[in-house]
């Protein structure tokens, strides 16, 4: 088999849920549902740490949190300094050409953290807006590049419509589909597929910054999705837990009440979004048969956390509730790869800081030692025999055993001036705010809507406990204090990162 090429495609807030292989109602994906018939869907795929920042920690480290040390949404902190060994690092080293096209969301914004070049469209970053006074050619390439367009003003942006990057308001977009920066991002990777070093290997980075808001699709993707069955708000037993944070009303809120007409229309736009996502990696996909580079290439498909959309009235993401932090994985081994399974569901919970492992796993490069994620390559590829991997006394060659599988996944972010920690292993749910010290527990099985909290329930005490006891012991070494004599003990400080983090990142600014 010939070296493979891998490109890891990430979108900015899609949920697990909304594909139409997973038996989405309303969403139409046929690209991407195609695209896991060649390899696997992971149906328990989560963010752990569910937002833009510490999520691509997690994803260029393969490490969990409470390696990297990012549990909350921080800006500012100088990306390649602070994780200097990176999934793109290790397949440069091993002599591929890595390009990141479209959302790194890293500091500083050109930091190439591994990769040999970089075509950056964050989508509107707050930060480096302030930090560059709107001199757009120091932090994105879009609207340098959208700006020399015909008919293009000389100071056009991508904000020119008014819709906000964390709002509920949608509309569809204002310029030709061709400008849009999801068509953008297409276009420049077909561009490099030209431009890229033929006698090299390569790993391309491709990252939408849809469908995170704003809620801006072409009007044809809009369109095909205002004529669903208007939204209804849904809320469980458990929602009063949020009471001190509700802002009713407010277009730019985390948990509240709008009005039912304002999010069946952000769900147009969301789902609209995501359809031209969509048709734009169609693109790419025929782009790689035309440079007759399908055979040799590793495809993987994946999100940096979810959106709320309303459920349980949240919007946005930083919770630990399905629509937040499970996410789409869909991870397909070049077609040359006789030894890959084809069109399969994998049940186990997974994570974004398995993707590094594998990637490099399937590509037959060494994974670094400072990944603590897990290959997932076990569900991709065929068994090897034990005659094969050189076991003394092998016998008859029977599948080599493999270590079992996590157990369950810890989770948590700083949000609402506390932590939210849950653990689950995509059947069964326990979550703590340590703040409130409030408490949910669901069976995802029978409520895969997390309708339904049976922490108070007698009939569900045991689960209770095992559930409880999982967390605790995630938590029981934790320098903030959240566990006491076996028990969470509510109220600690918290931040957004971890003290080791923390002493790193002051060394640096020193």
């Amino acid at each position: 088999m010939a070296q493979q090429n891998v490109i890891l495609v990430c979108v900015d807030e899609w949920r697990g849920d909304a594909l139409s292989a997973e038996g989405h109602p309303y969403v139409q994906t046929p690209h991407l549902d195609e695209l896991a018939s060649k390899g696997a869907r992971f149906r328990h795929a989560y963010s752990a740490t569910p937002t833009c920042v510490p999520a691509r920690v997690a994803l260029f480290t393969g490490q969990s949190q409470e390696r990297h040390g990012r549990v909350g949404y921080q800006e500012g902190v100088p990306f390649d300094r602070m994780h200097p060994t990176t999934l793109q690092g290790e397949f440069r080293k091993a002599g591929y050409q890595t390009q990141a096209i479209g959302k790194m969301h890293v500091y500083p914004e050109r930091s190439r953290t591994g990769f040999d070049d970089v075509i950056l469209h964050d989508g509107f970053l707050h930060y480096a807006r302030k930090n560059h006074r709107g001199h757009f050619k120091m932090f994105d390439d879009y609207v340098p590049w959208l700006r020399r367009q015909p008919g293009a003003t000389a100071d056009a942006e991508y904000f020119d419509h008014g819709v906000g990057c964390n709002s509920t308001v949608a509309r569809p977009w204002d310029k030709d589909e061709r400008l849009h920066p999801t068509s953008w991002t297409g276009q420049m990777a077909i561009d490099w597929l030209h431009r890229r070093d033929p006698t090299a290997p390569f790993f391309l980075y491709l990252s939408f910054h849809r469908p995170h808001p704003p809620y801006d699709p072409p009007a044809w993707a809009m369109d095909m999705y205002l004529d669903l069955p208007a939204f209804k708000r849904r809320v469980g037993n458990w929602e009063h837990h949020y009471e001190s944070v509700r802002a009713d009303g407010m277009h730019q809120l985390a948990f509240g009440t709008l009005s039912e007409a304002v999010t069946h229309r952000a769900r147009a736009g969301y789902y609209g979004l995501m359809t031209h996502i969509d048709l734009q990696l169609m693109r790419l996909f025929e782009a790689l048969n035309e440079f007759d580079l399908t055979e040799d290439t590793i495809v993987a498909f994946t999100s940096d956390h979810g959106e709320m959309l309303g459920d349980h009235d949240f919007y946005r993401k930083g919770v630990g509730y399905e629509g937040s932090a499970r996410i789409p994985l869909i991870i397909a081994p070049s077609p040359g790869d006789k030894a890959a399974i084809r069109h399969t569901v994998v049940d186990e919970v997974v994570e974004l800081r398995d993707v590094m492992p594998t990637l490099l796993e399937l590509a037959g490069v060494p994974v670094p030692d400072s990944c603590d994620g897990r290959s997932l390559a076990r569900f991709l590829r065929t068994p090897p025999k034990v005659d094969d991997i050189g076991v003394e006394d092998a016998g008859t060659g029977a599948p080599a055993e493999l270590e079992p599988w996590r157990q369950w996944l810890h989770g948590e972010h700083v949000y609402f001036g506390q932590s939210l920690q849950w653990v689950t292993d995509g059947h069964v749910k326990y979550l703590w705010a340590s703040g409130w010290g409030t408490e949910e527990l669901f069976d995802l099985d029978a409520d895969p809507d997390e309708m339904d909290n049976l922490a108070e329930d007698p009939g569900h005490a045991d689960l209770l406990a095992l559930w409880k006891g999982r967390l605790i012991e995630d938590l029981a070494n934790r320098p903030e204090g959240f566990v006491r004599d076996g028990a969470l003990l509510a109220g600690a400080a918290v931040a957004p990162m971890l003290p080791h983090a923390r002493e790193r990142f002051e060394a640096l600014a020193r």
